[in-house]
């Protein structure tokens, strides 16, 4: 019997920066200025859209957080 657990959906944890700015309650201003200075969460290009991984977005906010570092 093979195993039927569906493998991740990659897709799936790509956000627009739409909504990246929705999860972060940021606008999209704000992402685009981040992403200009480089000191935002880590994006990328995808032919002409910038996305960025969930877990990059959540990595990101926790580096930020009162009492790491």
């Amino acid at each position: 019997m093979t195993d039927q657990t569906p493998g991740p959906d990659h897709t799936a944890e790509l956000l627009t920066i739409a909504e990246a700015a929705q999860l972060l309650r940021a606008p999209v201003a704000t992402l685009r200025y981040w992403r200009h200075l480089g000191t935002g969460p880590h994006s990328f290009r995808l032919g002409r859209r910038v996305l960025y991984r969930r877990d990059d977005l959540h990595a990101w906010i926790d580096a930020r957080r009162p009492g790491r570092g």
